[in-house]
């Protein structure tokens, strides 16, 4: 399998953890460092790995079990040596999302290493 398509199956993973509001998910394809940051409002909002992990895992009933659709767009990938930066518009928690996910190649495992998030509606 080629760089982009194991990025692509980790953003897929990604927004499966959200929509199945699924902890351990979460921990298997953000990096241990990783950081999630973004407005919600005026608020700046940041989270560690395990808080985010946690707050996706409150989020019940989830998607899933609501039969919500899933929307997900892979808006941009760019691959460079051993990183990667991809925009990622997905649907969540009743808002629109545009998210820029960096990735770091460790091994031959592809791992988000950060994600701002920006809500479009």
């Amino acid at each position: 399998m080629d760089d982009n398509s194991k990025i692509n199956n980790i953003i897929n993973l990604y927004f499966d953890s959200m929509y199945e509001s699924n902890e351990q998910l979460v921990k298997k394809v953000f990096h241990s460092d990783a950081k999630i940051t973004g407005y919600v409002g005026n608020n700046l909002l940041s989270m560690d790995r395990n808080e985010f992990a946690s707050f996706v895992g409150d989020q019940q009933p989830s998607a899933f079990s609501k039969k919500d659709p899933k929307i997900l767009e892979v808006v941009l990938l760019k691959v460079v040596g051993n990183t990667a930066v991809a925009l990622v518009r997905d649907d969540y928690l009743g808002n629109t999302y545009l998210d820029t996910l960096s990735f770091i190649k460790i091994n031959e495992d592809w791992l988000i290493y950060n994600k701002l998030f920006h809500i479009e509606k």
